[in-house]
C-alpha cells in the first residue's frame, strides 16, 4: 500500500471520528472508528466502527450512520480537499468481541486444567 493511501486513511479516520461524535442523531450511540480502508483509486471507503451496547442499539447506530453517510462524506470532502470523495460504507468491527470471547475460552481452559491437576 502506498504512503499516500495510508495517509488518506489515517486522516479520514480522524475526520470521521470527530464528525460522528458531532452528529445529533439519537439513534447513534457510542461509536469508535477503528479503521478506514480506502481503495487505491480513492473512490471507495470501508469504515470499520466499534459500537458499545446491545444488538438492538448496535443496529440502530448502524442505521443512523447509514443515514448520515452523505453528511459524513461531505465532511471528508470539505476537510480533506481531495479530487474524489470516496463512497463510504460502514461495517461493525467485531474484533474486540472476538478477542473477548477467545480470552474467556482461554480462562475457562486454564481453570479446567487447574481443577484436573489437583
Amino acid at each position: 500500500m502506498s504512503q499516500r493511501i495510508e495517509k488518506v486513511q489515517k486522516l479520514a479516520k480522524e475526520v470521521l471520528g470527530e464528525a460522528i461524535q458531532n452528529l445529533k442523531d439519537p439513534r447513534i450511540g457510542f461509536v469508535t472508528v477503528t479503521h478506514v480502508r480506502i481503495s487505491a483509486d480513492l473512490r471507495h471507503g470501508r469504515v470499520l466502527v466499534s459500537v458499545l451496547g446491545t444488538d438492538d442499539e448496535k443496529a440502530a447506530t448502524m442505521a443512523g450512520l447509514r443515514s448520515a453517510t452523505p453528511h459524513l462524506r461531505h465532511e471528508i470532502g470539505h476537510q480533506m480537499r481531495m479530487k474524489y470523495t470516496p463512497e463510504l460504507t460502514f461495517h461493525l468491527d467485531e474484533g474486540a468481541e472476538v478477542a473477548e470471547r477467545v480470552e474467556a475460552l482461554l480462562r475457562k481452559i486454564h481453570a479446567d486444567e487447574g481443577e484436573t491437576d489437583g
